[in-house]
């Protein structure tokens, strides 16, 4: 699982772009944003209390000198990095904030029992906000900002609505712990129980107690209260990243106070990976809003977003005004008997696998493969792929596994993006509904957003079985699967900025 504290990373201590990212900078000035440092550094443990009488053990990163600076909470986590982010917190103190980084309750030096993400922790990190706006060295304008656990607590507290809570800038964060992290398309994440193991493991018991989306999983989620979701936020993500889908979802659901950075990472912030942006964006944002510098930038565009796979086949940074970009347009491609995409449906057909019930990658047998004739064009994709599988069980439940790669000329394969689906969830995850064996269902599996360019010459594949692993568990149950294929069979539907393949 890439959600572990290694790869937690706070935003990087000092100003250093690639190449790629310069280019971005000279575009937009909200990315090349920076002023000097200009005051010194003190720092001091305080006990945070809160409305239960409990308290968060917190240090607080202030200016050493006398007045009223915003504060800034940042990365509020389990994993107890105080000592790594007051390094990452210097930035902000030197140039006029304070920062506050804290131990979630039950974690560090902060007493009490550990629930990532429950009510509870949502009313901590809402006291604590609160709390910072009423020192008399605050000037009350509070924002939040973190990676991963710290990215999903910036949203989860933002749609509880702290009054002093200004504006949030959550990287890789979600719109429902279920759906993004725990039990996506209804299929426990195999790669989530490590960090369980490590962080809280009294969640491998309640979690599993807790198959079905019920009140559990609401209290965890963003999207079920997206109305909540009302304030300044500078979401960013990467399109190697598993969280992508929820933070786009909360784009969409809210683009008049979200503005969207999705660039060519993986899990744990944009810090020292290709195309990283640097701390500017992270000042320009909190100017803004906290100090209130009408100087300060906005991004040039609701949604900046660099196109991989980079560096090379992709374009790099582009503005686009909403996602999916205006101009894109939903293609659809049919599964044909002979195992290739086309533009139309042929005849219709039936093809099977077997169930994959071990915990290691489907053998030929244990998968369905299909693949187009390579692209005359480059083809962007710009959006989600969404499949319709029509497929009947020999058992009573079944899981569906699509999984979308490049396929180069000389038959490198590289994964664009997947999506999985448990049958008997196909009407949504908050009821089961019986799988009989044998008769045919329609599936709707939507996979991961992505912004990728499938270069001239390249294959677009898609394979679909019962697996995904290590992704997800091997738990479907033993059989076989029959795929209905040809016209009103499977099919899947792509968004694109050009032909498709």
């Amino acid at each position: 699982m890439e959600h572990e504290r290694a790869l937690v990373a706070p935003p990087s201590a000092a100003l250093t772009r690639s190449p790629t990212a310069y280019s971005l900078a000279t575009a937009d000035p909200f990315f090349s944003y920076d002023r000097p440092a200009t005051y010194g550094f003190r720092t001091e443990r305080v006990s945070v209390p809160l409305r239960d009488d409990s308290y968060l053990a917190c240090d607080l990163h202030r200016p050493a000198t006398d007045g009223r600076f915003p504060v800034i909470v940042l990365d509020y986590t389990a994993y107890d990095q105080l000592e790594d982010l007051g390094r990452a917190a210097a930035y902000f103190v030197t140039r006029g904030y304070t920062v506050a980084t804290c131990n979630a309750r039950g974690s560090g030096d902060s007493p009490g029992y550990l629930d990532p993400f429950s009510g509870q922790e949502q009313r901590d990190n809402y006291d604590l906000i609160e709390w910072l706006a009423a020192q008399p060295w605050s000037t009350g304008r509070v924002g939040q900002m973190g990676v991963s656990y710290g990215g999903h607590s910036s949203l989860l507290v933002a749609v509880n609505k702290p009054p002093h809570l200004a504006a949030i800038i959550p990287m890789d964060g979600i719109s429902d712990w279920y759906e993004n992290t725990i039990y996506r398309g209804g299929i426990y994440s195999a790669r989530i129980r490590d960090w369980q193991r490590s962080t809280a493991p009294d969640t491998l018991t309640t979690y599993a107690q807790h198959p079905l989306y019920d009140d559990f999983w609401r209290e965890r989620s963003v999207k079920d209260r997206w109305k909540n979701l009302d304030l300044p936020i500078l979401e960013i993500t990467g399109w190697y990243d598993r969280y992508r889908q929820g933070m786009v979802e909360n784009f969409q659901a809210r683009p008049d106070n979200v503005w969207l950075v999705a660039g060519p990472w993986r899990h744990g912030g944009p810090a020292g990976q290709l195309a990283d942006i640097g701390n500017g964006p992270y000042l320009a944002w909190w100017d803004r809003w906290l100090a209130g510098r009408q100087d300060a930038p906005l991004p040039a565009a609701k949604v900046t977003s660099y196109e991989i796979p980079g560096p090379g086949a992709g374009t790099g940074w582009r503005h686009f005004s909403t996602w999916p970009p205006r101009g894109a347009r939903q293609e659809r491609i049919c599964l044909a008997a002979d195992g290739t995409l086309t533009a139309g449906p042929g005849a219709p057909a039936t093809r099977s696998f077997t169930v994959n019930t071990d915990t290691s990658p489907a053998a030929p047998g244990e998968r369905l493969t299909f693949q187009s004739r390579p692209c005359r064009r480059d083809v962007v994709l710009a959006g989600e792929i969404t499949a319709r599988v029509r497929a009947a069980f020999t058992a009573v439940d079944g899981n569906i596994a699509v999984v979308a790669e490049n396929v180069t000329p000389d038959g490198r394969a590289s994964r664009i993006t997947q999506g999985w689906l448990k049958a008997s969830h196909r009407l949504g995850h908050e009821h089961a509904v019986p799988v009989h064996p044998g008769r045919a269902y329609d599936l709707r599996i939507r996979t991961w957003p992505t912004h990728y360019r499938l270069s001239a010459g390249h294959s677009l594949r898609v394979t679909i079985s019962s697996d995904d692993y290590p992704m997800i568990d091997s738990n479907a149950p033993t059989g076989r699967v029959t795929l209905h294929l040809g016209r009103g069979g499977t099919e899947i539907s792509l968004t694109t900025l050009g032909e498709a393949p």
